[in-house]
């Protein structure tokens, strides 16, 4: 296995795990509780991370945790979970598919990375397979749902550029930097929680049992991979790892709830995977032309000259 393929399936175990959030939401969590899902989700992971790693952010870092905390977990987390609430898993699944769209947009806006061919068609194949494989015909749509459901997305989408502008300090390792981003996206969650939907509600052995998985499987480890594989790969490759989730999702359901899985959900994934695993191959370098070799006393002043220009190229 090369290097790169290595670092893709690690990172791909972060969106697979994700695929139970829906799962866990619905059949272990408190209904209706975004804002407290959200901060138990992302805080205890957060300062269990900054005991063992004992380190904080330095000058501008400070500024600069906080944007990506609030970015890729502050506002994603309880936009992710009112949607999850909100809409079918379906539905909620096929609104955030649009993630790969919206880390090209931004990435041509603050990376330089100009859209490709290859990428916008890859983006909107991934959400098409997504579509056939969760959504189902007469799905409810909620409106604040689906407003939800995209700006999580948008949320999300902008942490991973910030992540890629940005990358993380000199000496300071990924899971500091995951630990950064959870306290401070639970901070910010905090406050809204209890201003919002007020105290915490009753917690059974089930309750914490799913917050528990939430918090340490789901986000401490999930997330350690994921921004790990997001400094190593592209902004495009990462976030088309994506599609996975739903997909994992659409599994869970078959397996654990007995939801049908027909040809045509099975189409869809098979779309999905195959524009997953188009946005991790790199294009092919162009072959450099090769000199004829020519003995020293042969070559004239412009078969040196071209000899040069050749080695030049392949430097």
């Amino acid at each position: 296995m090369s290097r790169k393929a290595a670092v893709v399936a690690l990172t791909a175990l972060a969106p697979i795990s994700w695929g139970s959030t829906y799962f866990v939401t619905t059949e272990f969590l408190p209904p209706d509780r975004p804002l407290f899902t959200g901060l138990m989700r992302a805080l205890p992971a957060g300062l269990l991370l900054l005991a063992l790693t004992r380190t904080l952010p330095r000058g501008a870092w400070w500024g600069k945790a906080a944007v990506l905390g609030a970015l890729n977990i502050g506002a994603f987390f309880p936009l992710l979970f009112l949607a999850a609430y909100r809409l079918p898993g379906g539905v909620a699944a096929v609104v955030g598919s649009v993630g790969p769209l919206f880390v090209v947009g931004l990435a041509a806006l603050f990376l330089g990375d100009k859209p490709t061919v290859k990428a916008l068609v890859t983006a909107v194949a991934a959400a098409f397979g997504v579509s056939l494989v969760v959504l189902k015909a007469g799905a409810a749509l909620d409106v604040i749902g689906v407003l939800a459901g995209l700006l999580s997305s948008l949320s999300m989408s902008a942490g991973i550029v910030f992540t890629k502008r940005w990358g993380r300090p000199e000496g300071v390792g990924a899971l500091a930097l995951t630990g950064w981003q959870l306290t401070a996206g639970g901070l910010v969650i905090l406050p809204l929680a209890f201003l919002i939907e007020g105290a915490p509600p009753a917690l059974t052995g089930t309750h914490l049992a799913g917050y528990a998985y939430l918090a340490f499987g789901n986000t401490a480890i999930s997330y350690f991979l994921w921004f790990r594989g997001i400094e190593r790969l592209s902004a495009s490759s990462a976030t088309l790892l994506g599609p996975l989730s739903p997909v994992t999702a659409a599994i869970i359901g078959w397996i654990a709830l007995g939801q049908a899985l027909g040809p045509v959900q099975v189409a869809g994934m098979a779309i999905a995977v195959a524009a997953t695993v188009a946005g991790q191959l790199s294009p092919r370098a162009p072959k450099v032309p090769t000199a004829k070799t020519f003995s020293s006393a042969e070559k004239t002043g412009q078969e040196v000259s071209m000899d040069l220009e050749v080695s030049a190229v392949r430097r």
